[in-house]
C-alpha cells in the first residue's frame, strides 16, 4: 500500500479523529511541527525588530501598532499554511467564522463600540504610548492603546484598564503633550508685609534655580485679599522632565528664604471687636500659680 502524504476530501464537519490519525503519516506530522517550530520564533523576532525600528524613528505608540500588525499577519499566514498542509479548505472555515462573527456582533454591541472608539482615538492621536494622561480621577502613563481599551500604569504602580468607549466620552488631559509645563504656587503673606519685597524674593528664587526657565519668564500675580492674608500666585516654567522636582524645590526654598527675610506666612485667625472698628477686645493672659502642697 502506498503512503499518502496529503489528506484529501476533508472538511470541518464530520471529523473522524481515529481515521485521521491512522492515515496521517509521520512525514506530514513532522512537516507541520517543523513549520511551527521555525515560523513562530521568526514572527516573534520580526515583531520585536519592527517595533524597535518604528519606535526609534517615530514613537512608542507607532512601534506598538506596527508590532501588532506584523504579529497578527504572520499568525494568520501560519494558520493558513498549516491548514493547507493538512488538506483543510478555507471555505468552510470562513463560513463558520462569518456566522460566529455575526453572532458575536449582535451579542456584544459594547465591544463593537469599543473597537470603533479605538479607531477614532488612534486616528485623532490625542495621546500616544508613554504620555502621562488624566482620565477622571485616574492619572498614569499610557502603556498601550488596544482594540478594546487603554491601559495605564499609575504612579503608585497600579494597572488601570479603561474601555475605549469611556475614553471617547470622557475629558482626557494629556499632561506631557508639550515639552514645557508651568508650576503655579499660591503663596499667602501677612498684611504687614511689603509686596515689592516679597516679589523681589520670589523672582530671585526663580532666577537662582537652574531648572526654572527664564523664557517664558517667571510670573507673579496678586490673586486676592483673603480673610487672614494677601494671596499671590507664583508661576514658573520648567521642562516636563523637571516639573515635579522643581516644584518641590521651590516650596522648600520659599519657606527657607521667607524665614531668612522675616516674611510671615500667616495662618487663619479671627479678630474680635467690642464695637469700635479699630480697637479689638483686649485679652490678658494670666499665668496660674503653682499650687502649694496641701492646698485645696
Amino acid at each position: 500500500m502506498g503512503i499518502n502524504y496529503k489528506m484529501k476530501n476533508l472538511n470541518l464537519t464530520g471529523f473522524n479523529f481515529s481515521s485521521i490519525f491512522s492515515e496521517m503519516n509521520m512525514v506530514l506530522l513532522l512537516k507541520v511541527a517543523l513549520l511551527l517550530i521555525i515560523s513562530l520564533p521568526i514572527i516573534f523576532l520580526l515583531r520585536k525588530w519592527i517595533r524597535k525600528i518604528i519606535t526609534n524613528q517615530y514613537n512608542a505608540h507607532y512601534g506598538m501598532l506596527a508590532g501588532k500588525i506584523v504579529f497578527n499577519t504572520g499568525a494568520i499566514l501560519i494558520i493558513i499554511t498549516v491548514m493547507h498542509q493538512l488538506g483543510l479548505g478555507l471555505g468552510p472555515l470562513l463560513g463558520a467564522a462569518g456566522i460566529v462573527g455575526i453572532a458575536l456582533g449582535v451579542a456584544s454591541q459594547t465591544s463593537v463600540s469599543n473597537i470603533i472608539s479605538g479607531f477614532f482615538m488612534i486616528a485623532e492621536q490625542s495621546f500616544v504610548v508613554g504620555d502621562v494622561i488624566k482620565v477622571g480621577e485616574k492619572t498614569g502613563i499610557v502603556l498601550s492603546v488596544d482594540t478594546l481599551s487603554v491601559k495605564l500604569r499609575t504612579f503608585d504602580n497600579k494597572f488601570v484598564r479603561i474601555p475605549n468607549e469611556t475614553m471617547i466620552k470622557s475629558e482626557v488631559t494629556n499632561i506631557t503633550r508639550f515639552p514645557i509645563r508651568r508650576i503655579d504656587i499660591i503663596i499667602s503673606v501677612a498684611y504687614k508685609e511689603d509686596i515689592a519685597k516679597v516679589k523681589e524674593v520670589l523672582l530671585d528664587i526663580a532666577t537662582q534655580n537652574p531648572m526654572a526657565l527664564q523664557e517664558p519668564e517667571p510670573l507673579i500675580i496678586f490673586k486676592e485679599f483673603n480673610s487672614s492674608s494677601m494671596d499671590l500666585q507664583f508661576s514658573v516654567w520648567a521642562v516636563r522632565e523637571d516639573w515635579l522636582k522643581l516644584k518641590n524645590e521651590l516650596y522648600e526654598t520659599i519657606k527657607m528664604r521667607f524665614d531668612q527675610e522675616g516674611i510671615e506666612i500667616p495662618f487663619p485667625h479671627i479678630s474680635l471687636y467690642k464695637g469700635e472698628a479699630t480697637e479689638p477686645i483686649p485679652v490678658e493672659i494670666i499665668q496660674s500659680q503653682k499650687m502649694q502642697p496641701g492646698s485645696v
